[in-house]
């Protein structure tokens, strides 16, 4: 079986000789981007971090998706949580090399970051979702074994951002003050996008 995630196109920070014992940062794009879309977020962040930059499996426009879109901010559990498996499975293959790992998102990729936590609450050193969003619909465990760990996470998103529903916004802040240790900014007069102000706060959260 071919793996889902596509290790020859993942774009890495580092050569493969210099990564092992580095710490791992899990980057995971936008609907419609690519793997090489967040690594121009790289120089502002903490340089110590090896960051991996992964392309989502399903083709959508000019770039790609990690799963159906359906309801802007509210898509359908199921195939979340098998694109979810998916990037496990990839991280499986890497983390013996890597001491920490952490998460960050953008957009439907931040949505990604969060669900990767719900699996795996102890599993990562933190999750950054920028633009990003908490997936609803979940009813089994998963939150609570969350609450029990309470992990690092930093949302970040604009006050004028016309892609992300305010109703998923706010969702996602109430999950995330209920169930982690919470970082929230909003940030005045940014659209959907990532800002020199929000990457300072997420570059000092990842230090943190």
């Amino acid at each position: 079986m071919v793996p889902v995630i596509d290790a020859d196109i993942v774009q890495w920070t580092r050569p493969e000789p210099e990564r092992a014992g580095t710490p791992l940062l899990v980057a995971l794009h936008g609907v419609g981007s690519n793997e090489r879309d967040l690594l121009g977020l790289a120089p502002a962040l903490p340089p110590s971090w090896t960051i991996a930059a992964l392309r989502a499996p399903m083709p959508w426009g000019p770039g790609f998706s990690w799963y159906p879109l359906g309801t802007p901010g509210s898509p359908a559990l199921e195939p979340v949580d098998a694109a979810v498996e998916d990037v496990l499975a990839w991280i499986d293959t890497v983390a013996p090399e890597h001491p920490r790992i952490g998460l960050l998102g953008f957009s439907q990729g931040g949505s990604m970051a969060l669900q990767l936590l719900r699996a795996r609450p102890s599993g990562f050193a933190f999750a950054v979702s920028l633009s990003g969003f908490v997936v609803p619909g979940v009813v089994d465990t998963r939150d609570e074994a969350v609450a029990a760990v309470r992990p690092r996470v930093f949302l970040g998103h604009g006050d004028l951002d016309a892609v992300i529903p305010a109703e998923a916004t706010a969702r996602t802040s109430a999950w995330a003050a209920a169930h982690t240790d919470v970082t929230d900014r909003t940030y005045p007069g940014l659209p959907h996008a990532v800002s020199a102000d929000e990457l300072a706060d997420v570059s000092a959260f990842i230090s943190g």
